[in-house]
């Protein structure tokens, strides 16, 4: 214990000024402390801060008792890093201190750099934590990922009691929002939930949600994610159940064949009973020696009759191996009527089938041009609908694929720097304006049994031109992007989801803010081969309206090709 002045009396110790005190690997800062020596009751006041391994916290007042692991901190703000979490709260207290110091005062940034696809660091306010052995309880808190400011995203937990497990870290609350620009409020539940050490993921998706679906769902959906379940060991089961709104209204049903007939028919209009107006996803997700599972299900009716037409299963075992001097994703998976869309051809599925895949990318830059090569080869036992016809086929298939995606700047106006301030109120990093070229080359070679066999070579190369920063209010970002791509074919699948079809297409991409975080956002790929009687339309396509700003993102949806929309939700990390 450090301090400016210090005394002691009765094994009571009082320290003043400046107090610091360090203890197996953590650091503790007041204006003064109190700490009796007999009975191991520790008292901070004034400007605390607390470190604990990477986890920050600032306070008015701190109380701790060692002999019976109780406390309490008093009107708190930190900055906990998700990643770390469960070792620094619960697990590994002995680890030596390394530069904590000066890492106290950095709970709400000046500037900050997006992280990719991962939200780790939280700023959260409470007026109370109270520490009873591994629990935590806390009546309210406000979290948020914006580590700038605090109004465009906050999280309110309601009654929240979190402890530990071995390596798992539970918790529980009651009814709790996401509160958007302190205006919008979405009620939202946590409920009972554990995350693994091994396997840490703090989203709070437990909630409703609406979406779009015509082909299985006949049109509008509603649906919950419940409580994640632990199974055995290290597996969690998800479940979203889902009320088929539209096919209940309408009284019937256009998604199924008719009864009797093969899955590869025609669907029809069939009457529903009530069993139909309610659907289900799930997915188990685990570990099992060093592979990690997927199992993803779908039912999109609970009528018996159906149930066979109604059922779609994803398994897929996957893990990193070391191949060739270098890392690739091995997996090994199993399906059961798999979805494709297929340009021109339109939808197709894999009625039945099991295989394994061996995959590498590699992403990498060279004086200024993004590169992304990928490369696979898998080999697979399918069956599914005919190329020309409805019969179910089945065979072997093997297949070699490559391809290579170069962004090219040509006028680019790159900024200084990815650091952002407030002032970036619509996006998580600095606009990139300019014009660049996009180039793609690709392979792909599949056998089949029976010497049938199909390939292509394909190249690409178009234009792509950003306009604007996206800081002000009105029409300040731009994107357009043109993308032509043609494949040099032959042979023939004996499949349809998989046929090489629309040899020439021409991808259109228009992304436009209107005003304030308001985007509109819009891709097609439009069918330019002659040989098509599909010549001249789009086979694949995607409009949305998006809320942008620059911790969140939420958009609604809609694909015309697939007759599928939907409501997207996001928050952006950073560090």
């Amino acid at each position: 214990i450090q301090s400016d002045i210090q005394s002691e009396k009765n094994n009571i110790l009082n320290a003043e000024g400046n107090v610091l005190v360090s203890l197996q690997g953590n650091i503790l800062k007041s204006d003064s402390l109190v700490y009796d020596k007999k009975n191991k009751i520790i008292v901070a006041k004034g400007n605390v801060s607390l470190n604990v391994g990477e986890q920050i916290f600032k306070m008015v007042s701190l109380e701790y008792d060692f002999n019976n692991k109780k406390g309490y901190l008093i009107e708190v703000k930190g900055l906990i890093k998700t990643d770390s979490l469960i070792d620094d709260l619960f697990a590994n207290f002995e680890r030596p201190a390394v530069n904590k110091i000066e890492f106290v005062d950095q709970i709400k940034k000046k500037k900050v750099l997006n992280t990719p696809d991962k939200v780790q660091n939280w700023i959260f306010t409470t007026d109370k934590i109270e520490i009873d052995g591994d629990k935590w309880k806390i009546e309210k808190a406000i979290f948020t990922n914006d580590l700038l400011e605090l109004n465009q995203v906050k999280i309110v937990i309601n009654s929240l009691e979190a402890y530990s497990i071995k390596e798992d870290l539970r918790f529980n609350s009651s009814l709790n929002f996401l509160i958007l620009d302190d205006k919008v409020s979405i009620p939202f539940w946590l409920g009972n939930r554990t995350i693994q050490k091994s396997r840490q993921d703090y989203g709070a998706t437990n909630t409703w949600s609406i979406g779009y679906e015509n082909l299985d769902k006949d049109g509008f959906f509603i649906a919950r994610k419940l409580n994640s379940i632990n199974l055995i060991d290290d597996f969690v089961l998800n479940l979203k159940p889902q009320f088929l709104i539209q096919r209940a209204l309408n009284g019937n049903t256009k998604s199924f064949v008719e009864k009797g007939d093969s899955i590869t028919g025609d669907k029809i209009k069939r009457d529903t009973l009530f069993t139909d107006y309610f659907a289900l996803q799930s997915d188990i997700n685990g570990t099992i020696n060093n592979w990690d599972l997927e199992i993803e299900k779908e039912i999109n009716s609970f009528d018996i009759d159906k149930f066979s037409d109604a059922f779609r299963l994803k398994t897929k075992l996957s893990k990193k191996i070391n191949f060739l001097n270098s890392e690739w994703d091995k997996s090994i998976y199993g399906v059961y009527r798999e979805r494709f869309w297929n340009g021109s051809l339109g939808e197709a599925e894999i009625y039945a089938g099991y295989g394994s895949r061996l995959e590498k990318q590699n992403n990498w830059e060279v004086n200024g041009i993004n590169k992304t090569e990928v490369f696979s080869f898998g080999l697979g036992h399918l069956k599914g609908e005919e190329l020309n016809g409805k019969n179910l086929v089945t065979s072997i298939k093997g297949n070699l694929f490559y391809s290579l995606d170069q962004k090219i700047p040509i006028t680019v106006d790159m900024p200084k720097n990815k650091f952002i301030d407030s002032s970036f109120n619509y996006i998580s990093e600095p606009i990139t304006k300019g014009l660049s070229l996009n180039t793609r080359i690709a392979a792909s070679y599949s056998l089949y049994e029976n010497d049938n066999h199909q390939e292509y070579v394909g190249f690409g190369a178009g234009p792509e031109l950003i306009l604007g920063e996206f800081k002000n209010k009105t029409f300040d970002y731009t994107r357009i992007s043109i993308f032509p791509f043609y494949k040099i074919k032959s042979g023939d699948s004996i499949f349809k989801f998989d046929q090489i079809s629309d040899k020439f297409t021409l991808d259109i991409a228009f992304d436009q803010q209107i005003f304030g975080p308001l985007i509109l956002k819009s891709n097609g790929r439009l069918n330019l081969d002659n040989d098509s009687e599909d010549y001249g339309e789009f086979i694949n396509s995607k409009i949305s309206l998006n809320w942008k700003k620059r911790s969140y993102e939420f958009g609604i949806f809609y694909q015309p090709h697939n007759e599928a929309g939907g409501i997207n939700f996001t928050l952006f990390g950073f560090e």
